[in-house]
């Protein structure tokens, strides 16, 4: 644990969440279930996440390092570091690295779910696709 400037614990980066996926990696920074959920995303060069959508969550991403190229809807938008994109509820998404450095991006999940069974696979890499919500990510 450390110590914040106003004396309380806060947790430390070993203590929190983080999963490796075949496309890169996660850590869980903040997880208010009422409200919000904000995760570090890390995609490895030239590779992606599912096109997927989500039901009872909106997501605002930041990037904070590379060039992400960001699917919403069919429509491609090239986002780099200091830029931010929406995911509007039930919006069709993906994130890809096109480069050869790894994307870092912000994620904060709005809405009042964020179970891992809210995703929609509708096209992914790694044969999740279909539906199929048994693998998260």
């Amino acid at each position: 644990m450390t110590t914040d400037h106003g004396g309380e614990q806060a947790p430390s980066g070993d203590d929190r969440e983080h999963v490796e996926r075949p496309w890169g990696s996660f850590t869980v920074l903040d997880d208010d279930p009422s409200d919000h959920k904000v995760k570090r995303i890390v995609v490895k060069p030239h590779k992606r996440l599912s096109y997927q959508r989500h039901a009872k969550r909106a997501e605002h991403w930041l990037v904070v390092r590379g060039q992400a190229r960001v699917t919403l809807e069919g429509d491609i938008h090239d986002v780099g570091a200091g830029q931010a994109i929406d995911v509007p509820l039930g919006v069709a998404h993906r994130v890809e690295n096109v480069g050869d450095d790894d994307v870092v991006f912000i994620e904060v999940q709005l809405g009042g779910y964020f179970g891992e069974d809210d995703i929609v696979r509708l096209a992914d890499d790694f044969g999740r696709a279909g539906g199929d919500t048994a693998q998260p990510g």
